[in-house]
């Protein structure tokens, strides 16, 4: 290591930490992003700094286009899309960051490479039902500890309410509303919702509240039972879902599928587009679209013989639509 740096390399370590601090203030004062989104910012941000070379972890100064871009595409070479993406938004947000606060005399954001997303290209990654269910079942048979009856109730609000993990995380007491049967929850954008309380997961949650949830200060609803008291995270509830699709023989999904998988058995069971969009609380109509490639009912009638094939029996008018595929011998 260059002597130049020996010194001020020994304090980077703790500079680098009191660096994202700063970092997740400036988010929370400049853009006001909630607290979750934070969260994610600040441990993408330390990623990025981890892996630059010891003299720009101390001073930014050194940080060029070169650098930042050799990072994306080592950083995106192996992960999807979504992930991705939100590496890029991160590390544009702390070079914004380091700009505005004079540790960065050029605008180093604009090296950060775009990846290539086309909306609503993919399918929304639902689960059979039954495996749900299954997940469900499994759980409520194992109700007789405290950590049984709590992740019963949280499986509950993703799979019957679609509930993200970040909601059911910050869902405090407060938030429940026993004699109207509502429950209130801040979404996207710090957006408040009150929603209807199913008897289903009210009664779950009231079991984990007077048998399970441990006497302590915090008004959140989900805690922890060792060391007792403390507030659930959304990644807690993720390593949640995880388990119970482990002990009902499953493989591991992600907590954001139990709420594909809601929206999917919605337009199975013939709700519309806009009643689906209304229990996920979408904004724009555009984020309920991407459920349109699963609503088969709609989809049928769509669809046309594949050409070449024989119709059915006194089928004539199908027979007026087959057409031999362009090129075959007839």
């Amino acid at each position: 290591m260059n002597p130049e740096y020996t010194s001020d390399a020994r304090a980077g370590a703790a500079s680098v930490s009191e660096l994202i601090a700063e970092f997740g203030q400036w988010l929370d004062s400049q853009r006001g992003l909630a607290p979750i989104t934070v969260g994610n910012y600040r441990w993408n941000a330390a990623q990025f700094l981890a892996d630059l070379p010891q003299p720009i972890q101390v001073s930014l100064g050194f940080l060029d286009a070169g650098t930042v871009t050799r990072f994306m595409v080592e950083y995106c070479r192996d992960r999807n899309t979504n992930s991705a993406k939100t590496m890029a938004r991160s590390v544009r947000s702390f070079l914004r960051f380091a700009h505005a606060t004079g540790r960065t005399s050029t605008q180093l954001w604009s090296a950060v490479p775009a990846s290539a997303s086309w909306h609503l290209a993919s399918l929304p990654r639902s689960v059979p039902t039954v495996d749900v269910e299954r997940i469900l079942a499994v759980a409520a048979g194992w109700r007789s500890t405290p950590t049984s009856r709590r992740d019963y109730a949280i499986l509950l609000l993703l799979a019957r309410l679609g509930l993200r993990r970040g909601e059911v995380a910050a869902l405090g007491l407060d938030d429940i509303d026993w004699r109207a049967g509502e429950l209130t929850v801040v979404g996207k954008g710090e957006r408040v919702e009150r929603l209807p309380l199913p008897v289903e997961p009210g009664e779950a949650i009231a079991a984990w509240l007077v048998d399970g949830r441990p006497e302590c200060r915090t008004r959140s609803v989900f805690t922890t039972l060792r060391p007792p008291g403390r507030p659930l995270s959304a990644g807690a509830i993720g390593h949640i879902v995880g388990s119970a699709c482990r002990d009902a023989g499953l493989a591991r999904i992600g907590a954001h599928r139990l709420r594909h998988t809601l929206a999917s058995s919605m337009l199975r069971a013939g709700a519309s587009l806009s009643e689906v969009g209304q229990v996920l609380r979408h904004r724009n109509p555009m984020s309920t679209a991407i459920y349109a490639k699963v609503d088969e009912s709609a989809l049928r009638p769509l669809a046309q013989p594949w050409p070449g094939t024989a119709p059915a029996a006194g089928d004539d008018d199908a027979r007026n639509l087959v057409r031999p595929w362009p090129g075959a011998r007839s």
